[in-house]
């Protein structure tokens, strides 16, 4: 795997959270979103799938779709400065610096922007089904900088879909060094929404 082929992993990310912006529904989007990430960890080479599993990977493990888990909320800004580092063999150390916090009916969480040069807000979310019927280390909402975008409008504004929370590569390969949900992105709810844990013949996974 080289820097060019991550490029175009984050390129072929970015394109398809744009079809999933433009989609006629959430759930038609939320199809659309199934398929096309079912084809890049089987045929991309910056697949966090390992090499030698792609040949019988046949495909992420994925919940229902459920309308009633889809928000659009405002961020709200009043919140306390708060900074997390993590340590990442391949980045570095990666800072993420609080910048609000969006209140759901599942529980509250906080929004982070990565604090380094090019920035982007992150959304990590670890609920009751974490090593249970979820990676035990908690999922993703929200990745910016890697193209993982659902919008928002007006510009205070986020789309939460809890029905697109994705495992970080770390869920397929301990090569990958994931930042993961601290305290304020734990809730109590358990959500069998999303992509769910990788099991043997489904695989599930940050790029």
């Amino acid at each position: 795997m080289s820097s060019l082929d991550i490029l175009d992993w984050r390129r072929r990310v970015a394109e398809l959270y744009a079809t999933v912006r433009a989609a006629s529904d959430p759930a038609a989007g939320h199809d659309i979103w199934k398929r096309a990430r079912d084809e890049l960890f089987r045929r991309h080479p910056a697949s966090p799938i390992p090499v030698e599993q792609r040949a019988t990977f046949d495909g992420l493990a994925y919940g229902e779709y459920q309308p009633d888990l889809r928000f659009e909320v405002q961020v709200d800004t009043n919140v306390s400065p708060e900074r997390f580092e993590v340590q990442t063999g391949t980045d570095g150390l990666v800072p993420f610096q609080r910048v609000g916090r969006v209140h759901l009916p599942v529980g509250d969480l906080d929004v982070w922007w990565l604090d380094s040069y090019g920035g982007g807000l992150f959304i990590p979310l670890k609920d009751a089904s974490a090593g249970n019927i979820t990676y035990g280390g908690g999922r993703y909402l929200l990745d910016t900088v890697k193209g993982a975008d659902l919008g928002g409008h007006p510009r205070n504004y986020l789309v939460v879909d809890l029905n697109f929370a994705y495992n970080p590569s770390c869920a397929y390969d301990p090569m990958w060094a994931c930042p993961l949900a601290p305290p304020g992105n734990t809730i109590e709810a358990k959500l069998d929404a999303g992509e769910l844990k990788p099991s043997p013949g489904k695989q599930s996974g940050r790029q």
